[in-house]
């Protein structure tokens, strides 16, 4: 087998590591987040949220992908026999995420076009839905044109990164991608900031509301949003660690990435709200009229905020678009090196063929399903099980194995880290990761459950979130359970 992949330098991991957390979420998620949970307030349970769950099982995520050499199964499979299939659970929710968030990535590209002209006209919520994802009310596979053209460029893009291999594309496309990110990112926010209103908009987002901290869903949307962001607990962190060098310094990368992640969120934030306020002046409404988070923000409010400003909506919108594209283009690279990176440690499979098989299969799923009337509403349900379900019970299984099965793991785990960084780790830790995040985990997971099993979700029927929401998650479940008991190939670096 072909000596195991490793970046170039640690810089080059700490950026792949951002470009991976600075995602899609980030620019239309956390800021209407933060807005519906307390405003200012907000940030007093999302920064305890980050200190005492999100850098706890960040750590831990890098200590074993670093530790053990591996993608998640054979990290796990490493570090204890029995949790192999933990990390193989791991694997498919990434391949699952891949699949979709391809399709949501091929929209904004897409869109950072339609806005040089605001292609979109007077009604751009009538535009998305109705002339651009023509949607259907319920699932139908009608296939449309322009929705398979805009995915099989998202994934050309994204397979040409992967054949690239760690150094010459994750790593490539990170160093370019993100700087470029950040700039045309900055100059939306300052034109957001300059406009008419926007202080209306920022007073919103960071007025706090002291009394909503006394709520519990507060505390679980910041519990929730730091794990979703922060891509912890579903493998990437776990498979970027396993290609820095073995003295590499690890709680000081994490605490790069995880505050560059939440000051990217903070400057959307600031942006989307500049905007909205903009919008909210404008039309002489009330900032939650106009407020709106997930793609309704992204494909609907938006580009109504652009057509306001004129022909200066078209930079504006130009330069949204293209970071939403560019974010994704970085996050879409991450989840896919997670499969990738199962497949070439299991079977002994070279690089190519790794990606060729598992990217070439994910590009024609994705192609198959989200090129047809129903890619809105699949978007949906599988995001929405993907997320609730999926991440949430990865992280929860792999604390549980580690922390509270196999407790005497973590006093090597702790050695290990403070041997090589330069954060050193002991009983705070052990205390966060045993008792805080699982347990914040385990909440947030039992009410996502309960809810679910309570009604249907966005009104869909049964039988479509039979197949495309609970069949996820047995698809979750089977893989756990199934990959494990298949023979693999004899890797280079022996078991410990």
């Amino acid at each position: 087998m072909a000596q195991r992949e490793s970046w170039s330098a640690r810089s080059g991991f700490i950026l792949a590591a951002i470009g991976s957390a600075v995602g899609l979420g980030n620019i239309w998620r956390f800021p209407y987040v933060a807005y519906e949970n307390g405003g200012g307030a907000f940030f007093l349970p999302y920064l305890i949220a980050l200190l005492t769950a999100g850098f706890p099982l960040l750590f831990l995520d890098y200590i074993v992908g670093q530790k053990y050499r591996g993608a998640p199964p054979t990290a796990y499979r490493r570090l204890v026999k029995s949790a192999e299939g933990i990390g193989w659970w791991q694997v498919a929710v990434c391949t699952v995420i891949g699949i979709y968030y391809a399709s949501v990535l091929s929209w904004a590209g897409n869109y950072t076009i339609f806005a040089l002209d605001q292609s979109w006209g007077n009604d751009p919520k009538d535009f998305f839905l109705n002339q651009y994802l023509q949607m259907a009310s319920a699932v139908e596979f009608t296939y449309l044109p322009n929705l398979f053209v805009g995915l099989v460029v998202v994934w050309v893009l994204v397979l040409f990164i992967m054949y690239g291999g760690i150094k010459k594309g994750v790593e490539l496309c990170n160093k370019i991608f993100i700087p470029l990110l950040i700039v045309m990112f900055g100059v939306m926010v300052v034109k957001a900031v300059s406009l008419e209103g926007a202080t209306l908009g920022l007073d919103s987002f960071f007025k706090p509301d002291w009394s909503g901290l006394a709520s519990a869903k507060v505390w679980l949307a910041a519990y929730g949003h730091v794990f979703f962001s922060m891509s912890i607990g579903f493998g990437i962190m776990v498979t970027y660690a396993s290609y820095l060098n073995k003295n590499a310094n690890l709680t000081g990368s994490g605490l790069v990435v995880g505050f560059a992640n939440s000051s990217f969120e903070l400057l959307a934030g600031i942006g989307i709200f500049s905007a909205i306020g903009f919008m909210a002046h404008t039309q002489g409404v009330g900032i939650k009229d106009v407020a709106a988070g997930g793609p309704g923000l992204a494909f609907m409010v938006f580009p109504k905020i652009i057509s306001t400003m004129g022909s200066a909506g078209n930079l504006v919108g130009f330069l949204f678009f293209a970071s939403l594209f560019v974010a994704g283009v970085t996050s879409m690279a991450s989840i896919l090196q997670v499969p990738i990176g199962a497949v070439q440690d299991k079977f002994g499979w070279s690089k190519n063929k790794a990606v060729t098989i598992v990217g070439g299969g994910s590009a024609v799923v994705s192609i198959a399903l989200f090129s047809t009337k129903s890619a809105l509403i699949l978007v949906d349900i599988v995001d929405h099980f993907s997320n609730n379900i999926g991440i949430v019970a990865g992280a929860i299984l792999s604390i549980i194995w580690v922390t509270w099965i196999h407790r005497s793991l973590l006093p090597r785990l702790i050695e290990h880290n403070n041997r090589i960084s330069s954060v050193k780790l002991g009983g705070m830790w052990t205390f966060m990761l045993t008792v805080v995040t699982p347990i914040s985990l385990i909440v947030a997971f039992v009410l996502a459950l309960v809810k679910l099993l309570q009604e249907n979700y966005e009104g869909y029927t049964t039988g479509t979130l039979l197949v495309f929401g609970w069949g996820v998650v047995a698809l979750f479940a089977l893989s756990a359970l199934i990959l494990p008991k298949i023979k693999g190939h004899p890797t280079h670096h022996e078991d410990k």
